[in-house]
């Protein structure tokens, strides 16, 4: 274009003489409008380089004796072109060496901290005192988990890798077991030779017959004899000295895992939670809600009780569990905590009968099955001694499911 609005001449007058320049044409309002918000608004306050601070302090320095050049400089021409607002970094003084100070402004995401909430720990009111009460209940040290638990099961003058073994295996027979019941199998497998040499050598039979009458022995039959070999294949004999090693053998649970990290390792790894440990926990209200099961009862206390109590409330509260708090009809009477515990005297839930077929009338009642639970005197457990220890576990036969043997009273 040639129009003289978009090309303008001017001749200036220097010491060289008359010279004729030609200069751009003026911006735009709407470019300089742009041009001062990108110079107002800087994409990024926090991150600066010190290379820009410094070519900006040198380009600032006032230059009194500098004159426009001969090229094709305009500022001098059209000064209101470049006229721009100024910025806060324009106003921030020098430094003594020519360099701009220029302070940092650094800016945190408000989203992050308004989205923190800051949650107290939450533990029982009374937890300390009803826990002082069970230790003091539980004092005599006459429980059955106190002479007949797993921590009394090994024998003393073996190996230590051999009353590790021994350990693990009195928790993996302790599974659904009265630890009566447990201390007599494991009595019988060290004089047997309670090792994993001895365990792989014996055949299932024989294997059974030492630790009948425990809880589904058929199965753990079949568990000691898996878990022996992955011990000797794997772990060179001995047991895993870390909880995930342990849960990795076939039939052993969380609850055995940090029991056995506790007793044959002599490190706390987690709380050892059983069925009495989930009920009392649940009855004295140490939960926030209540819990389904023996997992999630441990990961709730471990989030508020100290970890220096882990190894201790197990022993207590199955010991407890034993004695005062039963499942069934507890002694609520006798326990020091009735007055704090939010289940004191409750009866127990009542046992409401499944819906079968109807009775034949040689069916017991319930009343009259109540009276076979209940009336048992030294006579019919010296019957039950015998009969259990005549009953090979080859001879036992399943029940049918639904049906329940027929049992004779003496009147």
């Amino acid at each position: 274009m040639t129009s003289p609005y978009f090309l303008q001449t001017s001749s200036v007058v220097t010491r060289s003489g008359n010279q004729t320049v030609r200069c751009a044409p003026p911006t735009s309002l709407k470019s300089r409008i742009t041009k001062q918000r990108r110079n107002a608004e800087p994409a990024f306050p926090v991150a600066v380089k010190v290379e820009e601070e410094e070519e900006e302090a040198s380009v600032s320095q006032p230059r009194s004796s500098a004159q426009p050049s001969s090229i094709g400089d305009c500022s001098a021409l059209h000064p209101q072109a470049n006229v721009q607002p100024k910025t806060e970094t324009d106003s921030v003084p020098l430094a003594s060496g020519g360099r701009r100070k220029r302070q940092l402004k650094v800016e945190y995401d408000k989203d992050e901290d308004e989205g923190r909430v800051k949650t107290e720990r939450w533990e029982p009111p009374e937890w300390r005192t009803q826990l002082d009460y069970i230790r003091e209940m539980r004092s005599s040290r006459d429980a059955p988990v106190d002479n007949m638990g797993a921590q009394k099961c090994y024998d003393t003058e073996v190996p230590a890798h051999v009353k590790r073994f021994q350990v693990l295996v009195s928790l993996m027979l302790s599974s659904q077991t009265k630890d009566q019941v447990t201390a007599a199998a494991m009595q019988k497998l060290r004089a047997h030779g309670c090792t994993v040499e001895n365990i792989l050598s014996t055949d299932d039979e024989t294997l059974g017959k030492l630790i009948y009458p425990v809880g589904f022995w058929r199965n753990k039959v079949k568990y000691l004899k898996l878990t022996s070999a992955m011990l000797q294949h794997k772990f060179g004999g001995d047991i895993p000295d870390s909880v995930e090693g342990l849960v990795s053998l076939p039939g052993v649970g969380p609850k055995m895992a940090h029991l056995a990290m506790d007793i044959a390792w002599d490190q706390v790894s987690g709380i050892g939670v059983d069925t009495h440990v989930h009920r009392i926990s649940n009855r004295l209200g140490w939960h926030r809600k209540p819990t389904k099961n023996p997992e999630e009862t441990r990961k709730a206390l471990e989030d508020w009780l100290p970890r220096e109590l882990w190894s201790e409330i197990n022993w207590l509260l199955v010991g407890f569990g034993q004695q005062v708090c039963l499942p069934v009809s507890p002694l609520c009477s006798m326990c020091l905590n009735q007055h704090s515990c939010p289940s004191a005297h409750r009866a127990s839930p009542a046992k409401h009968p499944k819906v079968r077929s109807p009775r034949s009338p040689h069916s017991p009642t319930p009343s009259s099955s109540f009276k076979l639970k209940t009336e048992t005197g030294p006579e019919s457990a010296v019957k039950d001694e015998t009969r259990t220890e005549e009953s090979p576990p080859a001879l036992i036969t399943p029940t049918i499911q639904g049906r329940k043997p027929r049992s004779k009273v003496d009147h």
